[in-house]
C-alpha cells in the first residue's frame, strides 16, 4: 500500500470514530480524532489507563494552536521556533477538544510534528490527533512496530502499513508545561 492510500484509510477510520496504530515523530502511537470523546475513552480502555492521566495531541502546524488553546503565550512561539527535536508543550486554556482529553486544570499537551508520515496524516485529517504510546499503561513504550504487543494490535481498528520495518532508537518527546503567564516547567527533557 502506498503512503497516500495508507493515510486515506487511517483518516477514514478516525472520521468514523475508530482507533489507529501509527508511527509518529517519536515512537509508535495509538491515535484517534482528538475531538471525539467516545474514541478518546476507547484509547484509555485499550491502554488500561486511568482517564485522569492526560494524553497529548499532534498537529501539523503552529497555526492550528490558536484553535485548540485560548491564548498561546509568546514564549511558546519561541520554544517552537528554536526546538530542534520533538517537543510537547502543555498549554493552559484547552478548547475545541474532547472533554476527556483535557486535564482537570484545563490544560492539554500539544506537539507539532515535522515527521513526514504523521505530518501528512494531520494535514489530511484536518483536526488534532491523539498521540499516546502504543503500550499498556506501565509497560515500556515501543520504539519500533515489532515491539508492540498483540493485545494493542488486536484492540485498534486500523494499523498503518508505513514504517513498520524501520528499526530506530526512538525517544519520547521532551515535555514542557507553559503557564498562561509564560512560566516554564520542564517535565521531561
Amino acid at each position: 500500500m502506498n503512503i497516500n492510500d495508507d493515510i486515506r484509510k487511517a483518516c477514514e477510520v478516525m472520521e468514523k470514530g475508530g482507533i489507529i496504530l501509527y508511527p509518529t515523530d517519536t515512537i509508535w502511537g495509538i491515535g484517534c480524532d482528538a475531538t471525539n470523546e467516545e474514541a478518546v475513552k476507547r484509547i484509555f480502555e485499550i491502554k488500561h489507563r486511568s482517564d485522569s492521566k492526560a494524553m497529548l495531541v499532534l498537529t501539523d502546524s503552529a497555526a492550528k494552536l490558536n484553535y485548540y488553546v485560548k491564548e498561546v503565550n509568546d514564549v511558546a512561539w519561541d520554544l517552537i521556533e528554536l526546538s530542534d527535536k520533538p517537543m510537547t508543550i502543555i498549554y493552559d486554556g484547552a478548547r475545541n477538544l474532547a472533554k476527556n482529553l483535557i486535564a482537570e486544570d484545563g490544560s492539554v499537551g500539544i506537539r507539532i510534528t515535522n515527521e513526514a508520515f504523521s505530518k501528512q496524516l494531520c494535514q489530511r485529517f484536518r483536526k488534532a490527533i491523539v498521540s499516546t504510546s502504543a503500550n499498556i499503561s506501565g509497560t515500556p513504550s515501543p520504539a519500533n512496530f515489532s515491539e508492540i504487543s498483540e493485545e494493542i494490535k488486536k484492540a485498534v481498528d486500523y494499523i498503518v502499513e508505513s514504517r513498520r520495518d524501520e528499526k530506530i532508537e526512538a525517544k519520547p518527546s521532551s515535555i514542557i508545561k507553559l503557564s498562561a503567564k509564560g512560566e516554564i516547567k520542564i517535565i521531561r527533557m
